[in-house]
């Protein structure tokens, strides 16, 4: 089957298209709380919806056939309700009784559950087809959803684009500067009360492809594997959008190629299966925050500290005198191995020369940037002892730390409050050299 067939078979086009609009929303909205730090909003938001599913089911059996299209809108306008129900009961708890975030969202989540499956149990024997109605909204059947899913989660992406692009400055101020919103004649309540009502909107429309319980994965997962790319809020809603549409195409994808080989996995987890591993890929691989990279800018700093700390040997046992390779590594211990590969890289960059076997030596250049790196020791010492009051006996540990981050604009700064000092805390010279 070629790609864009998922799109035009009347088979597959509903499940991947209503997945991808309805994860694109949620990635969205899930952004926006991620900022916020409300992520679990949305999973408690998503339990409360349970018991408004079950009770409209309820009340849906006294007159309409569980089949039929208007069952589905009775059970989501039960599901908004209670959704905006729990949202008004954390907001009391925490502005009325004082109860802290996290308590709040604990106690709506367990009471909303306990209810949905009290009422749930009952109508398991009374009316048996609206409890199995009821019960594909609590972990979801995308493969199930027919063009008027695509109409409808098309319409929420479209409203949730919209409304962010429309409000976007004052969004952007309204999480994260308030106090200056507010001095502008913005009206926070109406930016997050708009924002609450799409993720409220979000949620309610997603449980039909992934469930109450999974629901909660698909407003975290996208925004935190976008979080590992950018600062910027724009981007953010941006990357967290894009990562929405590939989790929904990758789950449905998984789902039917499984399907074919004999293993039945249903879609909606496997559309939170795939945002999550996402979410990993993106934590150890992302360019500048993920695992993989600080690990590689950890390595490069600590061999490029090894480096200097060996010019600076080199240099205070004399410049013009060579060292041998064991009187290096006396006051640079270090394996056999790195010690070769460090000495391999000054001489590559032409700081060291061997002059005899087992001996090193510093040239021109290498003397330049050990006096450098002796400067800007004995500048931060000074700095620490005549401007922090530091102990004279306790600044050297701290001093060889920063010597290896400092600019030469900070080095600059330091040079000038110091009055251009000649000798550091133990009256040893400071180098000038070049600044």
């Amino acid at each position: 089957m070629m790609f864009f067939d998922f799109f035009l078979d009347p088979l597959y086009r509903a499940p991947f298209v209503g997945s991808m609009l309805m994860c694109l929303s949620a990635a969205i909205m899930g952004a926006l709380m991620f900022v916020k730090r409300r992520s679990l909003l949305g999973e408690t938001l998503s339990h409360a919806t349970y018991p408004g599913v079950v009770i409209s089911a309820l009340i849906g059996s006294l007159f309409l056939d569980p089949n039929s299209l208007s069952s589905i809108f009775i059970v989501l306008g039960g599901a908004f309700i209670f959704a905006y129900l729990g949202l008004q009961v954390i907001e009391k708890l925490r502005n009325r009784f004082h109860v802290h975030f996290d308590a709040a969202l604990c106690l709506v989540l367990s009471v909303s559950l306990g209810l949905g499956v009290v009422f749930a149990s009952r109508i398991q024997f009374t009316h048996p087809l609206w409890y199995q109605q009821s019960q594909v909204f609590i972990y979801g059947q995308a493969a199930t959803m027919t063009d008027v899913h695509i109409y409808i989660y098309g319409a929420l992406s479209l409203l949730t684009i919209a409304f962010i692009l429309y409000r976007f400055r004052e969004i952007e101020l309204a999480f994260f500067d308030g106090i200056f919103g507010k001095s502008l004649g913005l009206n926070l309540h109406r930016i997050f009360r708009g924002v609450f009502f799409l993720l409220i909107l979000s949620i309610i429309v997603g449980i039909r492809s992934v469930g109450v319980v999974l629901m909660a994965g698909m407003l975290i997962a996208p925004a935190a594997a976008a979080r590992s790319f950018t600062d910027r809020l724009s981007h953010l809603l941006v990357l967290s959008g894009i990562f929405g549409l590939i989790s929904g195409f990758g789950g449905n994808y998984l789902s039917v190629k499984l399907s074919q080989q004999g293993l039945t996995y249903p879609t909606g987890p496997m559309i939170l299966l795939f945002a999550a591993s996402l979410t990993i890929l993106s934590l150890i691989f992302a360019p500048h925050k993920g695992v993989v990279s600080r690990l590689l800018r950890i390595s490069r700093f600590r061999r490029r500290c090894q480096s200097e700390n060996i010019l600076k040997t080199l240099w205070k046992g004399g410049k013009e005198t060579p060292l041998s390779h064991a009187e290096v590594l006396k006051w640079n211990p270090m394996n056999s191995l790195r010690f070769k590969k460090v000495l391999f890289s000054l001489k590559r960059e032409g700081w060291i020369d061997s002059v005899s076997k087992g001996k090193v030596l510093l040239t021109s250049d290498g003397i330049k940037r050990a006096e450098r790196l002796v400067r800007l020791h004995r500048l931060w010492e000074l700095y620490l002892v005549s401007c922090l009051k530091v102990d004279e006996e306790r600044v050297h540990h701290s001093a060889e730390e920063i010597e290896h981050i400092l600019t030469p604009s900070l080095e600059a700064r330091l040079s000038e409050l110091l009055n251009h000092p000649k000798e550091d805390p133990h009256q040893k010279p400071i180098p000038q050299g070049e600044i």
